[in-house]
């Protein structure tokens, strides 16, 4: 069941989100007029009884039992403006009940809605108020059947009744609010959290789609571009580079089916994982880039390259990965120097260097994501990452990565 569903069944402070406080006019809820008219018949009664002993009371002349009755039916339809106005109500009827006993069934009732809807301050001041008249009204108006003291107690004992619980009222409806205003905020941090999560993973998917599909997207169209240009080329140079072609579309059909193996969730791929890259594969990509026809030079010096921690190592396998397919984009046939250097508690250094390139070649689209999506990995791995030409026209990616001892 939603809030609107059962608003009709708290009143108008609690259905609203405002605080109890919040001088915003509402619309009456059902439970509102039920509470409305409880209070009326209430007030009215005890107007009644005290019209009664007033008209009992022999020496009392009609003409002030007729005023008298008229000032607490007035005193009793205010009630339905102590909503509105519970400060000005409450003080209005302060004053009154001190001539006029039938008005105080209506002050009770106007004090308990005066500390429900009013802060603490303005509801102490009428009720200090209000007690300060409690011993003036006996004086002003006595009541034969009641000695002093005793009308004196009875009254302040009203009065702190109505307003502890009217306090008590407020004080409780805040709670509820403060709870309902935590939930509505727990939420609505949930669901950012959720969209943030949702977004990380979208941009960790898209970066691993560049990385693992870019290298080998970039080996086909190399060496696609080399046959279009080459017609002439000797059938071994053909037969080599139609392999390549073939290996790399087989490899990157075989990366896109592990990415959406990912997006579907466990036990839905229907195969087996492939293992991930590390530190000890590096030696396999560059040995794939040689069979490219890429001139690398791998330059290794990590004592123990298994003991590498696992997401260390694949970060490292990328950032090579993404140097080599740079520059087999920007500078082909230009000789690339791969090295990696470091150990535990060092940390570990990898650097892809190209120089410039010497002859004009086909260029190969490129967006720049791939350097952002690294420097972004790198970071994540808690490491930092640098990249840009050199002074001799080639151009360098250097990355460190944290290896604790």
């Amino acid at each position: 069941m939603t809030r609107t569903e059962y608003r009709w069944l708290l009143p108008s402070a609690m259905a609203d989100p405002e605080l109890p406080g919040d001088r915003a006019r509402r619309r009456r809820t059902v439970r509102d007029w039920v509470v409305d008219i409880t209070a009326f018949l209430c007030a009215a009664f005890i107007g009644m009884i005290a019209v009664s002993v007033i008209d009992a009371d022999e020496s009392t002349a009609d003409v002030v039992v007729f005023v008298d009755s008229v000032a607490g039916a007035v005193a009793c339809c205010a009630l339905w403006f102590r909503r509105r106005w519970p400060v000005g109500l409450a003080v209005a009827l302060t004053a009154v009940a001190v001539v006029e006993p039938v008005a105080v069934g209506a002050l009770l009732v106007a004090l308990f809605s005066l500390a429900v809807h009013r802060p603490l301050k303005p509801t102490l001041i009428v009720g200090a108020a209000a007690l300060v008249t409690v011993p003036i009204q006996p004086l002003v108006r006595p009541d034969p059947q009641t000695g002093y003291v005793a009308s004196v107690l009875f009254g302040v004992l009203l009065v702190l009744l109505v307003l502890s619980w009217g306090l008590g009222v407020r004080s409780r409806r805040q709670l509820v609010l403060s709870l309902r205003e935590r939930a509505r905020r727990a939420e609505t941090e949930a669901g950012l959290r959720a969209e943030q999560a949702q977004r990380l993973a979208r941009e960790a998917i898209a970066r691993e789609m560049h990385d693992v599909l870019a290298h080998r997207l970039t080996l086909l169209s190399v060496h696609a571009g080399a046959l279009e240009f080459r017609p002439d080329a000797p059938t071994a140079e053909i037969a080599r580079a139609a392999g390549v072609i073939r290996d790399s579309a087989h490899e990157a059909l075989q990366d896109l089916r592990e990415i959406i193996g990912v997006l579907r969730g466990p036990g839905e791929t229907g195969e087996g994982e492939r293992p991930q890259p590390t530190l000890t594969t590096l030696d396999a990509l560059i040995e794939e880039s040689r069979q490219a026809g890429m001139k690398v030079t791998l330059d290794q010096r990590v004592a123990a390259p298994a003991d590498a921690p696992a997401a260390t190592g694949r970060t490292l396998y990328r950032i090579a990965q993404e140097g080599l397919t740079n520059a087999r984009k920007h500078a082909p046939g230009t000789e690339v120097t791969v090295t990696v250097t470091g150990g535990p508690g060092d940390g570990l250094t990898v650097e892809v260097a190209n120089p410039a390139p010497t002859e004009p070649f086909e260029r190969v689209p490129g967006s720049g994501q791939g350097l952002i999506g690294l420097t972004e990995r790198a970071t994540l791995a808690g490491g930092s990452l640098e990249h840009g030409p050199t002074p001799d026209g080639g151009f360098v990616v250097r990355a460190r990565l944290p290896w604790a001892s």
